[in-house]
């Protein structure tokens, strides 16, 4: 996908004020188009098959079939639609469910309309989102499910200079492109050292990476 293709979106959410909002604010970027909605889990299984986006905004708690259990169910039929979570974190477990399930991206639903659409741009674009205020709720949820310091740091010891520095990069909520420019590396390196991170540390997602630094204390 490049910068000029117009990117398809399609909006989950029981709450017709909730799509209607996310559509409004889509609808405001050319390059995204919204290209239905659903108001439960399995609903939006039927219409991210019939009409195969290239995001999938969902929301955790709906009628019928949740969130999580509709993006598995994609998953697991081959859909090839990146979901991003959308949350309230008033229900942190179906969160941790959401990490596991490796999700594309986490955003809160207030997450102002700007923020929101370079989110979907970038889910798009292959490269996972997370703002660094879902991240330090996040972390904060699973700091007592965590693997505790020693553990963690123990895993760390695995990587690097190099790739420990992008881990904490990572962990306060850095695209690639600004890890890239933060530490003065070419962007397909920090993509490198990112699958390296995902490999050495056995985690599936940027917050799995960003709860270990910060219970190996490195944030």
């Amino acid at each position: 996908m490049t910068d000029d293709d117009v990117v398809r979106v399609v909006v989950v959410d029981d709450d017709p004020l909730v799509r209607a909002g996310l559509r409004l604010v889509l609808g405001g970027d050319q390059r995204l188009v919204v290209t239905g909605e659903a108001g439960d889990g399995r609903e939006a299984v039927t219409v991210i098959e019939r009409e195969r986006p290239d995001v999938a905004l969902m929301d955790i708690r709906m009628p019928v079939l949740d969130g999580l259990a509709a993006a598995r169910r994609l998953r697991e039929r081959g859909s090839r639609a990146r979901v991003v979570v959308l949350t309230t974190f008033d229900t942190d477990e179906l969160v941790l469910t959401a990490l596991r399930e490796g999700a594309a991206g986490f955003l809160l639903k207030d997450t102002p309309p700007d923020e929101l659409v370079r989110a979907v741009h970038r889910v798009a674009h292959g490269e996972p989102m997370l703002s660094p205020s879902v991240t330090t709720q996040l972390i904060s949820a699973v700091t007592e499910r965590g693997v505790g310091r020693a553990p963690a740091r123990a895993k760390l010891e695995r990587l690097t200079e190099r790739e420990r520095e992008v881990a904490v990069a990572v962990a306060t909520g850095l695209s690639n492109a600004e890890i890239a420019a933060e530490l003065y590396m070419g962007l397909a390196t920090v993509k490198t050292h990112v699958g390296n991170l995902f490999t050495k540390l056995e985690v599936t997602n940027r917050v799995q990476i960003a709860r270990l630094v910060h219970e190996a204390g490195l944030s």
